[in-house]
């Protein structure tokens, strides 16, 4: 994997890619930044909460269903899949130009969730499956504090793992997910499809 942390080096690679996956901690705007790129490139938006993993009142999918949808999902040309699920990175990391990876801190990751708890208290956010409903509880809440120690070595390893020309752009706050669109929009590449 090759890191990349400058936004305009990044914005190239974006702007140069057809298959986009976006990683990163609850609360950092993985689905955000996901659907603002879908709408700036023109590529197809698969968020893993709302398109494979949940179903109504908050139940997994069985696992059989969910590798089967996500390996469809990702033999498809186009596309942006945000969304976590180190088990489904290497049906996904193959078809995969660029790695989009969010690691903001902890404190910023957990204030991101509850200001989005409050927004959509009761209610089905727009990147959520049918059914589910926005909920916090502590299991969720510790999986956000302990994402570092817990799930980034497995993510790291399967990014090792994939190819070794694979761009992995790293952004550690919402001003430099910021400045990397602003890059985006003056990066000169393809025009979006629709």
């Amino acid at each position: 994997m090759i890191i990349v942390k400058q936004t305009k080096q990044a914005a190239a690679i974006i702007k140069g890619s057809r298959r986009l996956l976006v990683i990163g901690c609850s609360g950092n705007g993985k689905s955000t930044l996901s659907s603002d790129l879908s709408r700036r490139l023109g590529l197809p938006h698969i968020s893993c909460d709302r398109d494979i993993f949940w179903l109504p009142g908050w139940n997994l999918r069985p696992r059989h269903e969910v590798l089967e949808r996500m390996t469809a999902f990702a033999a498809q040309e186009r596309w942006i899949i945000d969304g976590n699920s180190p088990g489904t990175l290497p049906v996904r990391l193959p078809r995969t130009d660029a790695v989009i990876w969010l690691r903001f801190p902890r404190l910023v990751s957990l204030a991101s969730v509850l200001q989005r708890w409050l927004r959509y208290r009761s209610k089905v956010r727009p990147e959520m499956a049918e059914g589910c409903p926005e909920k916090i509880d502590a299991k969720f809440l510790s999986y956000i504090w302990n994402f570092e120690k817990a799930e980034s070595p497995e993510i790291t390893h399967h990014l090792e793992a994939a190819r070794a020309d694979m761009p992995v752009i790293i952004l550690e706050s919402y001003r430099e997910t910021n400045r990397l669109l602003g890059d985006l929009d003056l990066a000169p590449g393809r025009k979006p499809q629709r």
